[in-house]
């Protein structure tokens, strides 16, 4: 199995969003740096993506789906597209289409492993025809998969009143606490439906596959790598953060799409200000906001007057009146705002030493970005396991305040411009930024030679070459 030459060769299949797809990417550069050969397979839309990797080879398979496409929704290379659970439904049943060109491609090139995401399911049995190992990347945290599990064994949101009452995770360290309201759409339903499937699938896969790859590092989270490894007893190994395998300015701002904004003219305005005194504002590529919600945010923003990066998702402003921004907003904040419509070099921007806070979604990769560039957050969860990510930050870590979201939402609304006023001032002058720092200093020496996730990483290229001489 493998090449010839006795070289690992790892096939890397991500699922097709930009929160799957970018830390994919880094992944496949750490393994690549190691001597394994690494191939990303992917759908012909998203090669554009990978097409930048500066010095390190990495091949490039497209997979496309099979001739028969005239059931295939519209954006189903896109799963930031998917917005409701109709839609949901239909990119399922596109993924599984991909499962017949994947074999072809498996057995052609007979690679050692195949990564494959955690909403692949399919992808064990695949690769256990060839003989392959399969291992899973669920893109998220040991605490998050983690306590998806023990809601999916005990679910003790239905032993619960009401959607506002909280409980207790169950065998989970630490009194984490959520309610219903806070818990994914699907998880809710008391029918089975494609969605809800496929996610019993996806974490059965985690204990039947060859192992998991999380990217996280063991400092960060040890109490529930250690509950994920022992407890529930999945085979896993901690790599991350994969970002920081960007070590230049050009890596850092080329991850993802093409940037809305020139990184040079982004870092000009950022060397302007004062050492730790920009908050950063993304809310990642799917979050859907409504005008009224950024209108309060803006107005938010203008009464907490902190000095900020605001990056508002491109077709808010297709409209030539921004309906969504006060009047004169623009005007008043020069200097002191600066809106970027689009995509930003988040990395970038995050590491610089301007930088003082970020308001994050607290999606996995965000998170752990932020992590690494040792800032404190404010913390404004919507969907996916973003509830999950929040609990981690500023209740186990203590690196963030809340601006009170309570509610999983596919259209976000309802948060009013005094809490995120006080939010912004707070995280400016409490104890998560002292905090935070040190992490980001775990997080790096966790990457360096000698360094958990550095060892974890060669621990796990150890056991593939055992597995596949």
């Amino acid at each position: 199995m493998g090449s010839n030459s006795g070289q690992l060769h790892i096939f890397f299949f991500p699922l097709m969003g930009h929160g799957h797809l970018i830390p994919t990417m880094d992944m496949a550069k750490l393994f690549a740096a190691r001597g394994v050969k690494a191939t990303i397979i992917t759908t012909p839309r998203k090669v554009p993506l990978f097409s930048k990797t500066h010095g390190i080879n990495i091949d490039i398979q497209i997979i496309k789906f099979p001739a028969v496409e005239a059931g295939l929704p519209e954006g189903c290379e896109n799963i930031d597209s998917v917005t409701s659970l109709d839609m949901s439904h239909k990119f399922i049943k596109a993924t599984k289409m991909l499962q017949q060109p994947l074999e072809q491609l498996l057995e052609e090139y007979q690679p050692s492993c195949l990564v494959a995401d955690l909403f692949f399911p399919w992808a064990t049995d695949v690769a256990a025809k060839f003989g392959i190992p399969r291992l899973v990347f669920g893109g998220t945290s040991f605490f998050s998969q983690s306590s998806q599990h023990s809601l999916q064994l005990y679910e003790p949101h239905k032993k619960v009143f009401s959607d506002s009452e909280p409980f207790v995770i169950p065998s989970f360290p630490g009194e984490i606490k959520l309610t219903r309201m806070q818990l994914p759409d699907f998880t809710l339903q008391e029918v089975e439906t494609d969605f809800s499937k496929l996610l019993e699938e996806a974490m059965e896969s985690e204990f039947t596959s060859y192992g998991v790859v999380v990217n996280s590092f063991y400092e960060l989270e040890p109490a529930y790598a250690d509950h994920y490894r022992k407890v529930l007893g999945i085979k896993a190994w901690h790599i991350g953060p994969v970002s920081l395998c960007n070590k230049d300015a050009e890596d850092k701002a080329q991850r993802g799409k093409e940037a809305s904004i020139d990184e040079h003219e982004c870092l000009k305005w950022l060397s302007t200000k004062k050492l730790n005194s920009v908050i950063y504002i993304c809310f990642g590529s799917m979050p859907n906001f409504s005008d009224s919600q950024l209108f309060e945010l803006a107005m938010g923003l203008e009464a907490s007057e902190q000095q900020f990066i605001w990056v508002v998702r491109k077709g808010k402003n297709e409209k030539e009146e921004e309906d969504w921004l006060p009047k004169g907003f623009e005007e008043r904040m020069e200097g002191k705002g600066l809106i970027i419509r689009g995509w930003a070099p988040q990395v970038l921007i995050l590491d610089h030493e301007a930088v003082e806070g970020f308001v994050t979604h607290c999606g996995w990769n965000s998170t752990l970005e932020g992590v690494a560039s040792g800032v404190p957050m404010v913390t404004w969860p919507m969907a996916s396991e973003q509830f999950y990510n929040e609990k981690l930050i500023t209740q186990v870590l203590k690196i963030g305040i809340s601006v009170g979201a309570q509610q999983w939402t596919r259209v976000v609304d309802g948060i009013k411009r005094e809490a995120i006023e006080r939010a912004m001032r707070q995280i400016l002058v409490g104890e998560e930024a002292a905090r935070a720092k040190a992490l980001g200093e775990m997080a790096r020496r966790a990457v360096e030679e000698g360094g958990s996730s550095y060892s974890d990483l060669n621990a796990l290229i150890e056991a593939l070459r055992l597995h596949c001489p």
